[in-house]
């Protein structure tokens, strides 16, 4: 049976750069990266038909991998910026917010990391992530869920494991 996912290609460019951005932490990087994703993609076209976004994240993917294995090639670490409507907190209250989170961040794998930045930052859906994990939308749900929760202890200082785990 195959999945058939409507893809308007202008808004996933801009969510396969954020993705690759996240993992190389380099504009020019992402760009270069972004820019073969969709050459890709255009060459191949016709083999992908009903599996595009999962097949536009796994490329990405592991051509944000082969960049990161080339010799002089590292992760920059995060801009430390942090711009934002004036939300009444103080500098070093957001500090404070950004270090507890990337801590709570920290704990997770990096599979649970980019699951939840490809659910809620790109807002993937449910069954394109269970796609490109080879898993169910309901094994990814469960997944993102528990992730969550780990995250909530984590930042709440309790750090301990989820219930049945």
């Amino acid at each position: 049976m195959s999945m058939e996912w409507s893809v308007d290609l202008e808004e996933e460019y801009d969510k396969i750069y954020r993705y690759c951005y996240r993992k190389l932490r380099s504009r020019e990087a992402a760009e270069d990266v972004t820019q073969e994703t969709f050459l890709r993609y255009f060459r191949t076209a016709p083999d992908c038909r009903g599996r595009t976004l999962p097949w536009l994240y796994t490329v990405a993917r592991n051509l944000c991998m082969d960049e990161l294995r080339r010799p002089g090639t590292e992760a920059l670490p995060e801009e430390s910026g942090m711009a934002g409507p004036a939300d009444g907190m103080g500098e070093a209250d957001r500090v404070l917010e950004r270090l507890t989170m990337e801590r709570a961040l920290g704990a997770l794998s990096e599979q649970e990391r980019e699951m939840i930045f490809l659910r809620y930052v790109n807002e993937t859906p449910l069954a394109v992530l269970g796609s490109l994990y080879g898993i169910s939308r309901f094994a990814v749900h469960r997944r993102l869920q528990k992730a969550l929760w780990r995250m909530r202890r984590e930042m709440d200082g309790e750090g301990v494991n989820f219930p049945g785990s």
